[in-house]
């Protein structure tokens, strides 16, 4: 009888040592697969961003982005994952995708481009861009998407960028130069003219567009302040640095880009 006892409680013991044997081997499987991404983490956020703007939801996948920089500040990626809602800001704005910031509009007759722009404080290239319109032939009873909100522009001299807003939203920042020993005014100005491939009137001599030696690139975006403007620049490298005579210097494309969505008007801050 007693043998019979000891037999059984071997084989119940060495039962019991199978279980945990099994148990330590699986939780040892499951600890060596990959972990999966949690729908709130910063990889799986990223990953729903991404397959949102490939399935074309601009203003979900914008959305995500926005998320991961306010939820995760001090992230190594919270630079790329801002200039990523950026460049999907101007995407947005580009497009013919109505937001809470536009409006579909119909054209009525009498409408111009110049019109219309006037009227709603935004510029006749945006609504060509956001339209996909190759000219500015408008035809009554059509629908054009407008933007309606308007846009001001902060210029901070310490860090060399130039942030363009609309409202209190960020919408896109950029690397400028400003003026040498620090020769950028400060203060509230407004953009008075706009030229496309400006000429440049230097002390005895006019520098014709097009020419190496027109400092001002591609555009021109002058501000209440006799001789003081926002323009292009034929020397790239000097970016991020003073090292104009006053004005603010961009990149041609990003000059280009800024000269298509901002109007005459518009309130340029400029800060130390």
């Amino acid at each position: 009888m007693n043998r019979k006892l000891l037999i059984v409680a071997a084989a119940a013991f060495a039962a019991v040592v199978l279980v945990v044997m099994i148990i330590v081997s699986a939780g040892r499987m499951r600890s060596s697969a990959p972990a999966k991404r949690g729908t709130d983490s910063p990889a799986g956020i990223v990953a729903a961003a991404q397959d949102a703007e490939a399935k074309g939801n601009i203003q979900e996948a914008r959305s995500k982005y926005q998320r991961l920089v306010s939820e995760f500040p001090n992230s190594k990626d919270v630079m790329n994952w801002q200039k990523k809602a950026e460049d999907l800001n101007i995407k947005l704005l580009f497009s013919p995708l109505v937001t809470v910031k536009s409006m579909l509009y119909e054209i009525k007759p009498g409408d111009t481009l110049i019109k219309i722009a006037k009227n709603f404080r935004t510029t006749p290239e945006l609504i060509m861009k956001s339209n996909g319109l190759v000219d500015d032939k408008i035809l009554p009873g059509k629908k054009i998407k407008v933007w309606t909100v308007p846009f001001n522009i902060v210029v901070d001299k310490s860090q060399n960028i130039l942030i363009l807003k609309s409202e209190d939203e960020i919408v896109k920042s950029y690397i400028v130069s400003t003026g040498s020993n620090n020769s950028t005014p400060t203060g509230t100005f407004k953009i008075i003219n706009k030229l496309a491939n400006p000429t440049w009137f230097k002390a005895g001599a006019v520098v014709d567009p097009g020419s190496p030696e027109n400092i001002l690139g591609t555009r021109w975006l002058g501000i209440n302040v006799p001789g003081y403007g926002i323009h292009g620049t034929t020397d790239p490298q000097s970016l991020g640095r003073q090292a104009t005579q006053g004005c603010v210097r961009m990149a041609n494309p990003e000059v280009e880009e800024l000269y298509v969505i901002v109007p005459e008007g518009t309130e340029v801050t400029i800060i130390d």
